[in-house]
C-alpha cells in the first residue's frame, strides 16, 4: 500500500493531535476492508491503538499504518491520498483491486 505525501502529512498531524487526548496509547492508522454497502465490501480507515499479532505493519515518518491479515489481499497496490480543495476534502483510497462499485461509490466488489 502506498501513501502520498499529502496523506502522510495529514495523518501525522491528526495522530499528533489525537495523541494528546490519549497519551497512554500509541495511536496508528488502521486501513481495513469489511463486509457492507451495496457492492459487498467497504474500506474503513481509522485511528487505533490495539494491534493484532498478524497485522501488516508499515512505518512512515510520524506514524505507523496497520492492515489486518484478512484485508491485506484486497489492499495490495492501493494508494491512500488526501485532498483539501473547494470541491473535496478528505482521504481518498484508490484501490486497483476493486472490480466495480455501487452508484454512490461507498462500497466495491
Amino acid at each position: 500500500m502506498q501513501v502520498t505525501e499529502p496523506a502522510k502529512i495529514k495523518i501525522a498531524e491528526l495522530i499528533e493531535k489525537s495523541q494528546m487526548a490519549m497519551p497512554d496509547h500509541k495511536l496508528f492508522l488502521r486501513v481495513t476492508v469489511v463486509p457492507g454497502g451495496c457492492s459487498g465490501l467497504k474500506h474503513q480507515t481509522y485511528f487505533d491503538y490495539e494491534s493484532r499479532f498478524d497485522d501488516i505493519l508499515l512505518r512512515f515518518k510520524g506514524f505507523d499504518l496497520r492492515i489486518d491479515k484478512e484485508s491485506h489481499p484486497y489492499l495490495k497496490g492501493a494508494t491512500l491520498d488526501y485532498s483539501d480543495t473547494i470541491e473535496k476534502q478528505g482521504f481518498i483510497l484508490d484501490n486497483p483491486n476493486a472490480n466495480g462499485s455501487c452508484a454512490c461509490g461507498d462500497s466495491f466488489h
